[in-house]
């Protein structure tokens, strides 16, 4: 991408104005009462999520509901940076976004966003292990390994978090200064640049295509391996438990990574379809998880009733 034309090196934007979401006028309502709601229930089905596992002693031990509850505090933290900015869009309110809020936007966007990436691998490593590898599975992953491993999954999102901020942001940018999409993101950012941005452009497409298609393979390496020996299981029950389980995280990895791949690899595009699949894996898919992590995974349930009878015995 070339420089802005017509604009003055020696003006300075010192504030963005987010656009938001195209919509019909008639629709404000309805649709900040729709994503109002969104967020809403985004919080209180994750919330829900960690208090299950911190209440419930059979699955606070256990390293697949520790990532869990991390995968539901990531989808809180994760809504909270996208989605106020995004109900602001359909409220009289200002839409222009201090620089800085901007530059910490994209930050914690793509920290949280990198973070997960690694936290779905690791969901799939552990369903792996614990499928392939049943006997030997308390040794290969107990609950002090899985510690340190969602420790390596937060710092390396925040080390890949700073380096597409701050690559982004060592641009000069002197006008103008209105992002057409609903949050500070790289290619939505870097079309205001007042200077040649290819060199960023190649480096978002590799970084995160790196990321997500390193995770994206070892997910499905690991699912290549879980099948197989799911296959083996003689008793039907068995193997529907093990596809159940299975299931609930193949599903929540298909609709994060299908509308990443086809937002960054696709950097340079300008299609109106980009903001609806943005919406989809950053404001929607917060959403799901709870549900399909509650509806399909029957250990979760069975922790939501003793915690329910528990609390009625106690009355």
């Amino acid at each position: 991408m070339k420089r802005n034309k017509n604009t003055s090196m020696d003006t300075v934007v010192t504030d963005f104005i987010l656009m938001g979401l195209s919509h019909p006028p008639n629709l404000r309502t309805l649709l900040f009462l729709v994503f109002f709601s969104i967020y809403i229930l985004t919080q209180l089905g994750n919330l829900l999520i960690l208090f299950t596992v911190w209440a419930d002693p059979k699955l606070h031990a256990r390293p697949m509901y520790i990532l869990l509850g991390v995968l539901s505090f990531l989808d809180m933290w994760l809504s909270s940076v996208i989605v106020p900015r995004l109900i602001l869009n359909f409220t009289p309110a200002s839409k222009v976004i201090p620089f800085g809020g901007c530059v910490a936007q994209l930050y914690f966007f793509h920290f949280l966003g990198s973070t997960q990436c690694f936290l779905y691998t690791l969901m799939a490593y552990d369903r792996y292990l614990a499928i392939c590898q049943p006997l030997r599975y308390p040794v290969l992953m107990n609950g002090k390994l899985c510690t340190i491993l969602v420790a390596g999954a937060w710092v390396a999102g925040s080390i890949h978090g700073s380096i597409q901020a701050t690559l982004t942001f060592r641009l000069p940018y002197c006008g103008p200064n209105k992002v057409d999409y609903f949050l500070c993101d790289i290619p939505a950012v870097l079309r205001l640049a007042c200077a040649d941005t290819k060199v960023n452009e190649l480096v978002t497409f590799v970084d995160i295509g790196v990321v997500a298609a390193s995770c994206f393979m070892l997910i499905l390496l690991s699912y290549a391996n879980i099948v197989h020996a799911i296959l083996k299981i003689r008793t039907a029950d068995g193997r529907r438990r093990a596809f159940s389980t299975c299931g609930s995280h193949l599903t929540v990895v298909t609709v994060y990574y299908v509308p990443c791949i086809f937002i960054y690899l696709r950097a340079g595009s300008k299609s109106p379809l980009d903001g609806a699949v943005a919406v989809f894996y950053t404001v929607v898919t917060p959403l799901l998880n709870p549900l399909i992590y509650t509806l399909r995974n029957q250990e979760v349930k069975s922790a939501l009733k003793r915690i329910s009878a528990g609390r009625g015995r106690r009355k």
